[in-house]
């Protein structure tokens, strides 16, 4: 099969394969079609070293498509069964899992940094996050495959696999928006715009969109954001439309910079909330006098808070109701040969989602 491989940590552009095996199922896995794969700036982090990733790999992890094969113990799919990836799959049987905390099991992750997914010839090749949708095929934990219906288009359910859920979710999971709040979202690319998009589905009577790049303020306002900015705007803005401060304050982009903007522009007793993945080497710096007397709360959305048998089908529930623009969100359809370009783009202020589609 096809495949787009990663040979070197920071290389330009990516191997594209047709001598790709992918291994499995063993027990317990799900093989796949993959159908439809969205590019996630993660997918960029990795291949430019922001995340950890062994090498050589497929990139990739917010994806849709058809179960081809189940292994021993799978027996509630079958082959046909169209599926969104869950690159979080829970163990079940963990510390975290056991607390109701599935979002923060690591057992299947961790695997994947040491077992590898896929062959070609002599090489062994790793998945991200074991999974590796930059590929025509897949083998997910079958944790890792939530079962969908069968109009949902593809490139649909690979979005809420990843970006919409994660952005969503942050808003409703972790810091529980309530009606009349105030949000301000910091960066909107296609996981900012879910965000947004979350926040207008909590009620939040203001929602500033923050970028440096001013055409995604248009998007973020179709989206439902009440107000944009740029960073170096926001100060002035704030000070006229919520003068205390934002009650939830998302940062989606996770540098030192963003997070103390994000701090700054929350109220005494609001919430930032981490929601990007930064690098590890960064440190962002906060005195324990305003960690004390501001009262502010820094909290973690790490896959938004999510259970995603539980919330995948909730957030197609309200794509079916009109209410969630998921369509709307995909900027560019791609070949899987294109990958390379589309990670590229990222970034680019006109590009809010990209997926690659497999015919």
């Amino acid at each position: 099969m096809r495949a787009a491989v990663l040979h070197t940590i920071g290389d330009e552009k990516l191997d594209l394969r047709d001598d790709v095996t992918v291994l499995g199922p063993g027990p317990g896995e799900v093989r796949l079609r993959v159908r439809a794969a969205g590019v996630c700036h993660s997918d960029l982090s990795a291949l430019r070293g922001g995340l950890p990733q062994p090498v050589p790999a497929v990139l990739g992890h917010e994806a849709a498509g058809d179960v081809i094969e189940v292994g021993d113990g799978v027996d509630d799919l079958a082959p046909g069964d169209r599926v969104a990836v869950n690159w979080l799959p829970a163990c079940g049987v963990c510390t975290h899992c056991r607390r109701g905390e599935a979002y923060l099991c690591m057992t299947h992750v961790m695997a994947g940094y040491v077992i590898p997914r896929f062959t070609a010839g002599d090489l062994e090749i790793f998945g991200m996050a074991g999974c590796g949708s930059f590929a025509e095929e897949m083998v997910v934990p079958r944790a890792g495959a939530v079962k969908i219906d069968d109009d949902v288009p593809y490139e649909v359910a690979a979005l809420v696999g990843c970006g919409v859920t994660t952005g969503v979710g942050a808003v409703i999971n972790t810091a529980r928006v309530r009606p009349g709040d105030s949000v301000v979202v910091i960066g909107c690319g296609g996981v900012g715009i879910a965000a947004i998009q979350g926040a207008r589905l909590a009620g939040a009577a203001q929602i500033m969109a923050v970028d440096t790049v001013p055409a995604r303020h248009e998007a973020a306002r179709r989206f439902g954001a009440t107000h944009t900015a740029t960073p170096d705007e926001l100060g002035d803005l704030q000070g006229e439309v919520v003068p205390e401060g934002f009650d939830h304050a998302f940062d989606v982009v996770a540098v030192p910079q963003t997070l103390r903007t994000a701090w700054t522009a929350t109220r005494r007793g609001g919430q930032v909330i981490v929601v990007g993945a930064g690098r590890a080497e960064d440190q962002v710096e906060f005195s324990p006098f305003e960690l004390l007397f501001e009262g502010k709360t820094i909290v973690p959305s790490l896959y938004g808070s999510a259970e995603p048998h539980r919330d995948f089908p909730r957030l197609l529930a309200l794509w079916r109701a009109g209410r969630l623009d998921i369509e709307g969100m995909i900027s560019r359809r791609l070949r899987l040969d294109q990958v390379g370009d589309g990670l590229a783009a990222l970034g680019s202020g006109d590009v809010i989602r990209q997926v690659i589609i497999n015919d």
